[in-house]
């Protein structure tokens, strides 16, 4: 499943970056690498919260203090699980889920790869902040790409995702990365 794939890559980039890699700058301009996480640990609980009714992220996920209450690897594992519990309670044949993105509702498949899509899309930018390998898999990113091609283009407008980056041969991950509008060959 999309969402265990990316849990499984934001776990392990999280729990590789070394000690002194929490300040680096990354691939979201404005923020570094905790930062980064924060804001995908706060995506990942936005997502429990819309389908459980449960608490938000403590803190805007969009406003990422750059302090964490824990340690790195207790905040993203207590908010994949968070998340992964929420979706665990949802029909796969659901047409209407809450979710914390705009229109607000989606089908389980579409909401699912899009917590799915948030998670690795950050796993990738820790990973490259940190000189780690990139996280995602070429049928990770294909799939990815798919679910991104039906929700992205109206969230560019809210500063969500940067513009799509011009299409070029290369491969899957790079594909799916432009279209995210991250430069591939990021690199601080």
């Amino acid at each position: 499943m999309i969402l265990n794939e990316a849990h499984e890559a934001l776990r392990t980039v999280v729990r590789n970056v070394p000690a002194d890699g929490w300040e680096l700058p990354t691939p979201c301009a404005e923020w570094n690498v905790t930062q980064v996480l924060q804001h995908a640990a706060g995506d990942q609980i936005g997502y429990a919260a819309f389908i459980t009714g449960g608490p938000m992220p403590a803190e805007n996920p969009f406003a990422p203090s750059g302090r964490l209450a824990e340690a790195p690897e207790v905040v993203a594992e207590q908010a994949m699980k968070a998340s992964a519990d929420a979706w665990a309670t949802v029909s796969p044949d659901a047409e209407e889920v809450p979710v914390p993105v705009p229109p607000n509702t989606m089908t389980y498949t579409l909401g699912i790869g899009a917590c799915a899509l948030d998670a690795a899309v950050h796993a990738w930018d820790i990973a490259m902040a940190t000189g780690q390998p990139s996280p995602l898999t070429p049928a990770m990113a294909r799939e990815l790409l798919e679910i991104a091609k039906q929700h992205i283009e109206p969230l560019r407008a809210y500063g969500v995702y940067a513009a799509a980056l011009e299409a070029e041969d290369g491969d899957d991950v790079a594909t799916l990365l432009r279209y995210l509008g991250r430069d591939p060959h990021w690199s601080a």
